[in-house]
């Protein structure tokens, strides 16, 4: 018989305005690392993303987009901010900054909304 697992990251839901601020610090933390593997074992196996036109499905579409998406965007650095929270919901403001190979500097901005899993479930097989 084979439990299947979810990794977690606490904090987790239900959030409180202190642990919202907490997993948004964690998460800019862990993408101001530039390790795509790092980054995406913080989202559910079967995450989906839009990025612009892009949409990512997947921690291994994730580690490929920010793979491609950091060996352009040089020195990267990101800021994250609480917006709103409520229940399993947090949405974040960002902004981040990078240079390409030629000095060129950008900076962009934008909102994230995140949602989290209620509560996990372990099942057998």
């Amino acid at each position: 018989m084979a439990t299947a697992t979810m990794t977690t990251r606490p904090p987790l839901p239900p959030f409180t305005r202190e642990s919202a601020i907490q997993k948004v610090r964690l998460a800019e933390d862990s993408w101001n690392t530039r390790d795509p593997g790092k980054v995406a074992l913080a989202y559910a196996i079967d995450s989906r993303w839009r990025n612009r036109s892009e949409f990512v499905n997947g921690r291994d579409e994730i580690t490929t987009f920010l793979s491609r998406k950091w060996v352009k965007e040089l020195d990267y650095r990101l800021i994250k901010e609480l917006w709103a929270f409520t229940g399993n919901r947090i949405a974040v403001r960002f902004a981040y900054e990078c240079h390409d190979d030629s000095g060129h500097w950008y900076r962009s901005y934008g909102n994230e909304n995140w949602e989290f899993r209620r509560r996990l479930i372990n099942r057998e097989s």
